[in-house]
């Protein structure tokens, strides 16, 4: 496969998205997935496969990306692969803001921030710019917010997927329970 979609949604930085090779976009909430999808895909026929990111990171937000493959997929029939949001980050330690005073790191696993070890690490994502103080207090470097590495590459996910195949077949990576639940 040569043109392959590839984007995000899991992380407060909303949609990101590329086209292999090197083509990228992004939109500020992750229900503007699609518009920025159309900014960087002059025909939709033109793509041979998706790749999306799976969480963990906000549960809609995983959700809406998931929904946007395989609506995508099924629409003009391809195939789908799916990667950790943690594997979007090319250098550094990912840590994504889990919420409620958490984070999901690599394992994956969600914790406190205060316990992870980070003495002499470089952590990017949104969890560590959020937590930087705790960070950097524990011996951690956490490079300047408005550095480009804290922003989910899609087009690394690419090289970090699964096996393409159906859609349906993509699964999100929940790291813990969602925070609604069914009422009995």
């Amino acid at each position: 496969m040569t043109t392959i979609l590839a984007f995000d949604t899991a992380t407060s930085f909303g949609a990101v998205c590329g086209v292999m090779p090197d083509r990228h976009a992004h939109a500020p909430r992750a229900g503007d997935l699609l518009e920025a999808v159309d900014r960087l895909v002059e025909d939709p026929r033109a793509i041979e496969g998706i790749v999306v990111g799976r969480g963990p990171g906000s549960f809609t937000s995983i959700r809406i990306g998931l929904a946007v493959a395989r609506s995508l997929a099924s629409t003009l029939d391809v195939p789908v692969a799916g990667a950790s949001t943690l594997d979007a980050y090319a250098t550094g330690m990912p840590v994504v803001d889990a919420r409620r005073g958490e984070v999901f790191a690599r394992g994956p696993r969600v914790c406190k921030p205060e316990e992870l070890d980070v003495d002499g690490q470089v952590l990017v994502g949104d969890g560590a710019i959020r937590y930087r103080d705790v960070f950097e207090r524990r011996g951690g470097t956490v490079p300047p917010d408005d550095d480009p590495v804290h922003v989910p590459d899609p087009l690394l996910l690419v090289a970090r997927a699964g096996p393409f195949g159906p859609a349906a077949e993509v699964e999100p990576l929940y790291v813990r329970d969602p925070d609604a639940k069914p009422s009995a």
